[in-house]
C-alpha cells in the first residue's frame, strides 16, 4: 500500500470517527464528536483534544446553574491539565450585533470573578496555578456553538455534557448533576 493511499485512508477514518461540521439531532451517548470553539480569550478549545471535558450551555439567565457545575467538579479535577470546563453562553435571544463587545467584556468580568472563587478552592489544595487560567466560557452570539452540539438552540436553556479525551459523549444531562454522578461521569 503506497504512503499516499495509507494517508488518504487513516483521514477517511479519522473523519468518519469525529464529525467537524454542525451535528443534526440530539447527541449520543458513547459516540465521538469533535466540535471545536474559540473562547472570549482567543482559546482553542475543542472536545476531543485530549482533556476530559464537562461542557455546559447556557443562557445568562441560568448562569448560575453553570456555576453549580463548576462546584460540584471533583476537587481531583482542580488545576488537573487532564480536566477543563467550558460554558457556553448562548446570547442568541438576548443580544443583538451592537451588543456584541459589552457582552464579551461582561463575560470576561464574570470569568475573573468566578477565578476569585475558583482560586480560594485551588488554595484550600494547596494548587499553585492561577484558576482564571483553568476557566473557559465560549459566547455564542449567533447560536453556531449551540446548534454544533445537536439540536436547536432554543430546544433547551440548559445542557451538561461530558466528553472524554477523544471526543466521546459519556454522559448528558438537562439539569445540574448530583456531584456523585458528575464524579462518576468524568472518572
Amino acid at each position: 500500500m503506497s504512503l499516499r493511499v495509507f494517508q488518504f485512508f487513516l483521514f477517511a477514518t479519522a473523519a468518519s470517527l469525529f464529525p467537524a461540521g454542525p451535528l443534526s439531532g440530539a447527541l449520543s451517548n458513547g459516540q465521538r464528536y469533535r466540535v471545536n470553539f474559540v473562547d472570549v480569550d482567543g482559546n482553542a478549545l475543542s472536545t476531543a483534544d485530549g482533556h476530559v471535558t464537562v461542557l455546559v450551555v447556557t443562557t445568562p439567565l441560568d448562569s448560575e446553574k453553570a456555576r453549580g457545575v463548576g462546584d460540584r467538579v471533583p476537587g481531583y479535577c482542580l488545576g488537573n491539565p487532564n480536566y477543563r470546563m467550558i460554558t457556553i453562553l448562548d446570547f442568541t435571544r438576548r443580544h443583538t450585533q451592537i451588543g456584541r463587545k459589552i457582552a464579551t467584556m461582561f463575560v470576561r468580568h464574570r470569568l475573573n470573578e468566578e477565578a476569585k472563587r475558583l482560586q480560594a478552592r485551588y488554595d484550600a489544595k494547596k494548587i499553585a496555578s492561577s484558576a482564571r487560567s483553568d476557566i473557559f466560557a465560549v459566547a455564542d452570539f449567533d447560536g453556531t456553538a449551540s446548534s454544533r452540539l445537536g439540536g436547536q438552540p432554543e430546544a433547551t436553556d440548559f445542557h451538561v455534557f461530558v466528553f472524554g479525551r477523544n471526543g466521546e459523549l459519556l454522559h448528558q444531562w438537562n439539569e445540574v448533576p448530583s456531584a456523585a454522578d458528575l464524579a462518576a461521569a468524568v472518572k
